[in-house]
């Protein structure tokens, strides 16, 4: 028997590549798009109807006027190259990706056809475009410097609780955006007198136990990097880390979700941005001359509803650049 989830991705294949089938005809001729997704259909819903509001926004009624088919990694990146090849055989349109991992198997999979990034740790470095002005080749969308926003966490995160002197930080060793990250939290931890020691999971599976080991290590804390499996898990996470009393800090979700500290771009935001790139694209604007965009606005949230839990006080002047707080 075919377990629920093989069910499921049987029928959403089947569904998709029927209409693809049909719009074959010249005379049913409907924009086509494939997503490729990092994570899992349920943990990614939030991002997909952002997306989806954007689309409708610009007038795209999805199984009317345009058609989306989705495929999922179930957070093992090792299936992302497979999964957009089939989407490129399947022969899309547009290709919309998001994160380093899926944005990089996109890229192996086509240089023709279109590829919107939702999100991307640093699209320059990580070779995606040549620049974010002029992205050259067939790729664009959204990027953010996720080392910078880490490194500038791991500041607050030691202004809330000065004597922190060890902190942990959850990495995915299969995301190649990972080393640029550590780098820039570990140049900023020295002048800080704060250790780092990583605890690296490939699964949400591992969750548990890479909490258990920071409890042992005797961490201060731990910091959560904006990861496509840590964003799709962002409040199991800051559960763990309640549950294990241990300080945190992530990104602006992570902290909505029951995390301590967050500080970062609107990533809902970003999906919904997504859209504009669909749009121009379908419209006939090329993809390199579609300059890469990088979010300027970013927010810092505290709960203090989870501080309480943990009895801590979150000193007043960074409660004073809150931009959210939750109570």
């Amino acid at each position: 028997m075919l377990n629920r989830r093989a069910f499921l991705g049987t029928v959403v294949g089947t569904l998709f590549a029927a209409p693809l089938a049909a719009e074959a005809q010249p005379a049913a001729k409907v924009p086509r798009i494939g997503f490729l997704g990092l994570a899992s259909a349920s943990s990614f819903r939030k991002p997909v109807e952002a997306l989806r509001a954007g689309l409708r926004d610009l007038g795209y009624l999805e199984g009317k006027n345009v058609v989306i088919g989705y495929r999922w990694a179930e957070n093992k990146y090792d299936r992302l190259s497979d999964l957009a090849g089939e989407l490129v055989r399947l022969g899309v349109d547009i290709l919309v990706t998001h994160g380093t991992p899926g944005a990089l198997a996109a890229k192996r999979a086509t240089a023709t056809i279109p590829v919107v990034v939702a999100t991307s740790a640093d699209a320059v470095a990580s070779g995606l475009v040549e620049s974010l002005a002029r992205p050259g080749g067939n790729i664009t969308g959204s990027t953010y410097f996720i080392p910078d926003l880490n490194a500038k966490r791991l500041e607050m995160f030691k202004e809330s609780f000065p004597r922190t002197s060890q902190m942990a930080v959850l990495v995915n060793p299969d995301n190649p955006a990972m080393g640029p990250i550590i780098q820039a939290i570990e140049l900023t931890a020295k002048p800080l007198k704060m250790g780092i020691q990583q605890f690296p999971v490939r699964g949400p599976n591992e969750f548990d136990g890479a909490f258990s080991a920071m409890t042992q290590s005797r961490v201060d804390g731990v910091a959560i990097i904006e990861e496509p499996m840590f964003q799709a898990n962002a409040g199991v996470l800051a559960g763990l880390a309640t549950q294990k009393r241990l300080p945190s800090a992530g990104f602006k979700e992570f902290a909505e979700a029951g995390g301590l500290l967050g500080y970062g771009v609107d990533i809902l935001a970003l999906f919904r941005r997504a859209a504009y790139f669909v749009d121009k694209i379908l419209k006939g604007v090329p993809p390199a001359g579609l300059p890469v965009e990088s979010p300027t606005k970013f927010d810092l949230v505290i709960n203090l509803k989870t501080a309480k839990a943990l009895g801590l006080t979150i000193p007043p002047s960074l409660l004073q650049r809150a931009d959210q707080v939750i109570e």
